[in-house]
């Protein structure tokens, strides 16, 4: 008959699983980063060659695309490493989903390609095609963070994610500034669509800020600090100011584009230096938990080798802990006489502690998926408003972001209260 200590080993076994897959899916976190970086670059120089018809930045946006590839094969390795077991994956119906997802869009990157170079798309269509590949690549992130059985992975995941996410509307931003100055012609629609960009980064980095840890933190804070940004700062002014249809300097463009690039590449050392953080923690827990492992099954050698009885509900006065066995599990008390009641009062302390020690998991993990579930019910409460009111992603986010300051409002609350008018809303016209 199996024990309480059989099964106690068991569960450190699906631990170390875990934690090994999840180390897997930092990896993949961390190529998926380097990849949205490259296409990022890719995509402002896409914009640029198109802004002065093919005549600039061909050289440039051909080097990238090849370090593009690079990623992109790199990438699909890392997906070959997933365990694709129903069984032993959590939440990968999604995570596989968004991955199917990444895929064809990858897939069909040559031809978009194709159509910049050939001119055949004009500016936005480029880059929101871009930007639909990048949000697919930032859903497998997501994904990542909402799988995350560890609290302090999670939170490292959660907080990499809306760091992403943030460098994604940079990188949106350096795209549609690019585009303007390029064309030397202001246009209010792209104007206001910066404003939101820069309300969105700001939004994220917030995020960002709570689930960091301190060290990284720091860094985020020096990307974003004042003397980084002056330049930048001046730019959208004029970009942001100048009045509908206004004559801007085309000669600004490849110094937007610079500047906009210094900025990325900082907020990419944070991303790196966030990469670290979870590859050395996966590291330490997948090790403490191993050598958690080898103290049980040390000591399950021992019961094994006494053939003693043990009495859960034997009366006795607790022994003094003398040694430690792992990182993560109470000292083994070693009695001066034979095992019995001490071995007995070993696996029960073992016991108390796991049980105490996931349940207190359980709650941070709570605590840190409240950050996803906000992302998603707002998500859903955007996609509401495009499908009823017939307008695009950005005008839903920015109808749901007017109504949370009209309201005094935090915007999660918006998000419910739209989704709370699903039920009554008219079906939508064909």
């Amino acid at each position: 008959m199996k024990s309480g200590l059989n099964f106690l080993i068991a569960a450190k076994r699906c631990e170390i699983a875990e934690l090994q897959q999840l180390a897997l899916t930092s990896a993949l976190v961390n190529v998926t980063g380097r990849l949205v970086h490259g296409l990022q670059r890719e995509r402002g120089l896409s914009n640029l060659f198109l802004a002065s018809q093919g005549e600039q930045f061909a050289r440039a946006r051909c080097e990238q695309i090849a370090e593009c590839q690079r990623l992109d094969a790199e990438l699909r390795g890392c997906f070959d490493t997933l365990d694709t077991e129903p069984a032993r994956v959590g939440n990968g119906a999604r995570l596989f989903s968004r991955i199917a997802y990444v895929l064809q869009g990858l897939d069909a990157l040559q031809g978009l390609r194709e159509r910049v170079e050939t001119r055949a798309w004009p500016t936005r269509r480029i880059t929101d095609a871009y930007a639909r590949l990048i949000a697919g690549l930032l859903g497998v992130v997501f994904e990542a963070a909402d799988s995350a059985s560890d609290p302090e992975v999670s939170r490292l995941l959660v907080a990499m994610f809306n760091f992403m996410q943030a460098k994604e509307f940079a990188g949106q931003e350096r795209a549609a500034g690019a585009g303007l100055f390029a064309a030397g012609r202001a246009h209010f629609a792209e104007q206001q669509r910066l404003l939101l960009l820069i309300d969105s980064q700001e939004r994220c980095l917030k995020v960002f800020n709570e689930f960091a840890s301190a060290e990284v933190a720091a860094l985020g804070a020096d990307s974003q600090g004042a003397p980084h940004l002056a330049e930048l700062e001046r730019l959208r002014r004029i970009l942001c100011t100048a009045p509908d249809t206004g004559t801007l300097d085309t000669q600004l463009s490849q110094t937007w584009f610079d500047c906009s690039s210094r900025r990325m590449d900082r907020m990419k050392s944070v991303e790196d230096g966030l990469a670290r953080e979870l590859v050395q923690v996966c590291q330490h827990k997948v090790a403490a938990a191993t050598a958690d492992l080898s103290g049980y099954e040390t000591l399950d050698a021992v019961a094994a080798r006494e053939g003693d009885a043990l009495s859960f509900f034997q009366d006795a006065a607790p022994t003094p802990l003398a040694t430690t066995v792992g990182t993560g599990m109470p000292g083994l008390p070693v009695p001066a006489q034979g095992y019995g009641l001490h071995l007995e009062r070993s696996i029960l302390e073992l016991v108390q502690d796991q049980a105490r020690r996931l349940q207190a998991m359980s709650d941070e993990l709570e605590t840190v998926r409240a950050s996803l579930n906000e992302r998603k019910v707002i998500e859903r409460a955007k996609g509401l408003l495009m499908a009823h009111r017939h307008l695009s992603e950005e005008e839903a986010h920015k109808t749901m972001r007017q109504m949370a300051m009209n309201q005094n409002r935090r915007l999660i609350e918006v998000a419910d209260g739209v989704l709370a008018m699903a039920e009554v809303l008219p079906a939508r016209s064909p």
